[in-house]
């Protein structure tokens, strides 16, 4: 007893006459916001944590030599 494209078709026609054409744009386009705003959550996550692994090194003590250089 699953649903059948007539039974599918049947729930799209009845959700677009309740709640029209522009309600449900509004509100696919709310999802996709929703989407793209989780993705780049998820994005801006792996970059702190790269970071957090690997934190970025400055040497900035010029006070040592190369002591692999002879000559």
């Amino acid at each position: 007893m699953g649903l059948s494209a007539q039974h599918i078709l049947l729930l799209l026609i009845v959700a677009l006459l309740l709640f029209g054409r522009g309600k449900i744009s509004e509100l696919m386009g709310d999802v996709a916001k929703g989407i793209k705003s989780f993705k780049k959550g998820m994005a801006d996550d792996d970059v702190d944590v790269a970071k957090s692994v690997n934190p970025p090194t400055i040497d900035n003590d010029t006070s040592r030599t190369d002591r692999t250089k002879t000559g």
